[in-house]
């Protein structure tokens, strides 16, 4: 437990053990994020009734839609995939949207609507809302078909960036401390100093409260109140198996089929990177790399060191697992840029014995890798790597 003074203009909060910054100066804006999130929303509706893209090969034209991305792996045979893009792509940017709305506009009007489920919720949702992620990909295929063929960005398109671009801007200038503070502040008692074993502090709001509560609901969000999350390890170390045992087919697999002329090409991941740098599309290649290949290894190696540190009791590099943990669970979704780049050249690269691309089972393979790892940062408690050195002394 940290007591600490409220930031003034310009400073910060900064955790003592683990250098987490804890708090900034609370901009005590509801206003502005309400008005970004709208936009994006507004935004969001023509990115999904219109074009994205228009490919034309050979005199023959095709467009990509967003919806037709989902639809196209669901038509390839990859059900699993087709429902993945369509949630993460498509229905939870609109559910969070309309949360974080629906939150902020209950608190701007001060309508006093109960929200703190609702914004719990938005929180929850925001690691699998993916219209950034969705717009990389989309321009590494925008990118490997400029290549070959004549594409041009359309209406839906822009607006696609646009809603990504705002929504980005809206999460920047949300002050989640100024949102949960509006809805119920923190009662504070600078006099008594909380006991070791006295208090628990939710993950989610953050609201300290006394350790009887134990397994009750949050006061303010309605989050399951608990000292350390159930069966952290546990359930981490079987994600994690699952995770390396899923890696090797997701990269020795094939991810794309490319049917030419009657000529079939498969490529796993690595060949899609060989590809791109043989097309002179180096940075991108070096972002497909690191975003597919590598950033999954060091997600699955860090947890590793993570699990066996907790379970040695290691006192070790404990802020610089603190530290990775904390990246790992910031940066895993990026892994997906591969799975919607395959998307959206499924969904426009189809004309017929000219040229047919179709989604291989590496894809899945690879796609599970990503979910699986996401959950495992998820359920991993990272406090328990500094009880186990505490349980030690």
């Amino acid at each position: 437990m940290q007591l600490l003074p409220s930031p003034e203009p310009g400073q910060k909060a900064e955790c003592a053990r683990c250098l987490k910054i804890l708090a900034g100066s609370a901009t005590g804006r509801i206003g502005a994020p309400l008005a970004l999130a709208i936009s994006a929303l507004f935004l969001l509706v023509p990115a999904t009734i219109s074009p994205l893209l228009l490919v034309t090969t050979y005199g023959a034209d095709r467009e990509a839609w967003l919806p037709s991305t989902a639809a196209a792996m669901w038509h390839d045979g990859f059900a699993s995939l087709g429902i993945l893009i369509g949630a993460f792509g498509i229905a939870l940017p609109h559910v969070y949207l309309g949360l974080l709305i629906y939150v902020l506009a209950s608190l701007h009007w001060r309508t006093g609507a109960p929200v703190g489920s609702a914004f719990r919720w938005s929180k929850h949702l925001r690691p699998w809302v993916m219209v950034e992620v969705f717009l990389v990909g989309s321009f590494v295929s925008y990118s490997r078909i400029k290549a070959v063929s004549s594409v041009t960005v359309e209406t839906g398109g822009w607006a696609l960036v646009a809603a990504g671009l705002i929504l980005l801007v809206a999460i920047v200038q949300l002050d989640e401390r100024t949102v949960w503070e509006t809805m119920r502040p923190q009662r504070r008692d600078p006099s008594r100093e909380p006991a070791r074993d006295e208090s628990i502090a939710c993950i989610i709001c953050d609201l300290i409260v006394g350790v009887e509560n134990e397994g009750k609901p949050c006061p303010r969000c309605g989050a399951t109140l608990h000292v350390r999350k159930p069966a952290s390890i546990e359930r981490t170390m079987a994600f994690v198996t699952a995770g390396y045992l899923l890696y090797i087919p997701a990269n020795t697999l094939p991810v794309l089929t490319t049917v030419q002329f009657g000529r079939e090409e498969h490529n796993t991941i690595l060949s899609g990177v060989i590809e791109l740098i043989h097309n002179d599309l180096v940075p991108l290649a070096v972002i497909v790399f690191m975003a597919s290949i590598v950033l999954p290894l060091v997600k699955l190696f860090g947890l590793t060191w993570m699990l066996v540190a907790t379970r040695i009791r290691s006192r070790h590099f404990l802020v610089t697992r603190t530290q990775l943990y904390r990246t790992i669970d910031a940066i895993g979704r990026w892994s997906n840029i591969d799975i919607f780049s395959v998307a959206m050249l499924v969904a426009v690269l189809q004309f017929g014995a000219l040229t047919a691309v179709h989604s291989g089972p590496g894809l899945v393979a690879f796609a599970a890798v990503v979910i699986i790892t996401m959950l495992a940062t998820s359920v991993f408690d990272s406090r328990l790597m500094w009880d186990a050195v505490s349980e030690r002394e």
